[in-house]
């Protein structure tokens, strides 16, 4: 996919950040939408697709994690969470509720569009020779066309990055992986506390018992590894 076919949503209810990030973004070669809030960003992804989205979190009425937390019941659209607060705990809280990247305000808008340029790599569901389907108990992943399934057929929503956990751990069934390493390979501001979060989010959709995995397992002071059926 070209850059100038991606299309890309700013949900801010600052006028000038969104009109200026609007700007920048489409000097980037980025088809840009703006919203004001949750409300308007809904409205706007029922008439178009969107690539990516990047919202605020202090927002009126609705707060950016709010609508987050709503969004990913139903869309695994990749999303960027901008905020004024840069506590860690905000970036945590960020990426629990369904968050791929993160980034305080004030921010250098190169290092925005570096940031969407990484997620968008791995987002689309390119073609690959990998055919393996990974059998996860109570559901099956499709390493090709990157979708968690229930035995009944039924689509569980994961993240591009939850996808990328999964095809990578997949790959390499049984191999440890360090929170280290994987946040290396994940890239796009990961760091290995932000490697835990990812697992504890992705357990709660595949294990029957997410505080005792039985397939996405932590091997005590080296890191992780999936273990299908």
């Amino acid at each position: 996919m070209e850059t100038e076919t991606q299309h890309i949503l700013v949900v801010d209810d600052d006028t000038r950040l969104r009109s200026l990030l609007q700007r920048f973004l489409r000097e980037n070669g980025f088809l840009v939408s703006t919203a004001k809030g949750a409300a308007e960003a809904r409205e706007a992804m029922r008439s178009y697709q969107f690539d990516l989205l990047i919202v605020d979190i202090m927002m009126p009425e609705e707060t950016g994690l709010e609508f987050l937390s709503s969004l990913r019941q139903e869309s695994s659209v990749p999303v960027i969470m901008l905020t004024a607060m840069g506590d860690t705990e905000d970036r945590i809280t960020g990426l629990e509720n369904g968050a791929d990247d993160y980034l305080p305000k004030p921010f250098e808008p190169k290092e925005l569009v570096l940031r969407i340029k990484s997620i968008l790599k791995r987002a689309p569901k390119e073609k690959t020779e990998i055919s393996e389907k990974l059998n996860l108990g109570q559901c099956v992943y499709d390493m090709q066309q990157k979708e968690l399934l229930t035995k009944q057929g039924q689509v569980i929503h994961i993240t591009p990055v939850e996808q990328s956990l999964l095809n990578v751990l997949g790959t390499k069934s049984g191999q440890i992986f360090t929170r280290e390493k994987l946040a290396e390979i994940l890239g796009a501001g990961q760091s290995p506390r932000s490697i835990d979060v990812q697992i504890t989010r992705l357990r709660k959709k595949i294990e029957r018992d997410s505080k005792n995995p039985r397939y996405l397992q932590t091997v005590r002071g080296k890191g992780y590894m999936l273990l299908p059926e």
